[in-house]
């Protein structure tokens, strides 16, 4: 495994090391799978899809999440080719990310609720620019830690600011929150690429978040995945596999 969140996880892992107290997932005492992270009975690699977009991801992750295994940012890497991943620090940034929201090939959208900046910085379409690619560039935290991030994060302030209206409630299950309408980070992608024309993208990456937690749930329960229910059909169809 190779893309930017498995890198930035082994990063995060390799610092952590010579603590005393390392950080300790839940979940994560049992052998995983280290390119999907669902233990080895579950695991969904022959399942992964990848496909090709003009858009591009830019995850920003707050500190323990590239560590956790029902992390959904690395689904979004899985099936985007061009997905960078960067850790999040109050008092430094990364001079990569920098230079990637700088590069001209881009056209970066912050995505976030538009009620919690001016009106005037707050787009709700993603319109086609000639010579310029969206990217979409994701707070990858719990909610709490996300506005945070949103708020200490100056070099952010001259982003526009995506903000979606989603139409359905989330539907991701691996981890509580108070209020339903917050999607998790790979939710919010597949409606980013929706918006940015992408409709089969999105649909892929909807229906692998669902295979994932069809799978990480499943293992919870020592329950074996069903590989012919509906999500798993959808997903071959849409991937292409036989």
């Amino acid at each position: 495994m190779s893309h930017a969140v498995a890198r930035l996880r082994e990063q995060r892992r390799a610092s952590l090391a010579s603590l005393d107290k390392p950080f300790v997932a839940r979940g994560s005492h049992a052998p995983r799978c280290p390119a999907c992270r669902v233990i080895f009975s579950h695991c969904l690699c022959a399942l992964r899809p990848q496909v090709t977009t003009r858009a591009g991801m830019c995850l920003i992750m707050c500190d323990m999440e590239p560590l956790k295994p029902s992390n959904t940012g690395w689904l979004i890497a899985d099936v985007v080719p061009d997905t960078a991943a960067f850790g999040w620090s109050r008092t430094q940034v990364d001079p990569a990310l920098l230079t990637l929201l700088a590069d001209p090939q881009w056209a970066p959208y912050l995505v976030f609720p538009g009620e919690y900046v001016a009106p005037e910085r707050v787009v709700t379409e993603v319109p086609v620019l000639a010579g310029k690619r969206p990217l979409f560039v994701l707070l990858d935290a719990t909610w709490s830690q996300a506005r945070k991030m949103f708020r200490k994060s100056p070099y952010l302030n001259h982003l526009p600011v995506l903000s979606l209206q989603p139409e359905q409630l989330s539907r991701y299950r691996l981890r509580r929150s108070t209020r339903d309408d917050h999607l998790c980070t790979s939710e919010v992608a597949a409606l980013c690429l929706a918006l940015g024309g992408e409709t089969h993208a999105a649909e892929t990456l909807e229906t692998y978040l669902e295979v994932f937690s069809n799978h990480y749930l499943n293992s919870r329960q020592s329950v074996p995945p069903d590989l012919e229910d509906v999500a798993h059909r959808r997903l071959r169809d849409l991937a292409g596999f036989a």
